[in-house]
């Protein structure tokens, strides 16, 4: 017979709160089954879920996605179709994250420039900067049509 785990055992072995599986419980992402005594007893399946999730919630996934992505394994006949649409979401999510990498990585070379400029403050690494920051700008006006060319022009100097 299968070993099943408690709350509590669950609670220590993955490092998620009780109050947090109780909750994944209620809005149905993870529901083991309940004992006579009405105590949850989570199966080895029910650990894998809750170690996906963990995965999921690092890549930033809501719960809704992870409910769509978990409901997978429960399939009993594989719907291609269905497959399919997963994974276009997770490509289209890989898409996102690449996105923020990309943005991410010119806000640290920014941090750096500015905190290099600040340190050995001249006119060479001023210039050096402000350049940069003429091309994040750019970048900003063409990505975010809010932001009009006027609003950015007088910071060009």
């Amino acid at each position: 017979m299968e070993k099943l785990y408690s709350i509590q055992e669950v609670s220590r072995i993955l490092g998620i709160p009780k109050d947090t599986l109780r909750y994944y419980d209620r809005i149905g992402i993870v529901s083991p089954p309940r004992d006579d005594n009405r105590y949850r007893k989570y199966s080895r399946d029910d650990l894998t879920d809750l170690m996906n999730i963990q995965i999921m919630q690092y890549a930033d996934f809501s719960l809704d996605e992870m409910r769509g992505i978990l409901g997978l394994r429960k399939m009993e006949n594989i719907d291609y179709a269905y497959l399919e649409k997963v994974s276009a979401f997770l490509e289209a999510k890989n898409a996102e994250t690449r996105m923020k990498i990309n943005h991410l990585e010119k806000v640290n070379l920014l941090l750096n420039m500015a905190a290099e400029t600040l340190r050995d403050f001249n006119n060479e690494s001023d210039q050096r900067l402000a350049e940069y920051v003429r091309e994040l700008y750019k970048d900003i006006r063409k990505n975010e049509p809010g932001i009009t060319k006027e609003g950015c022009d007088h910071h060009q100097g």
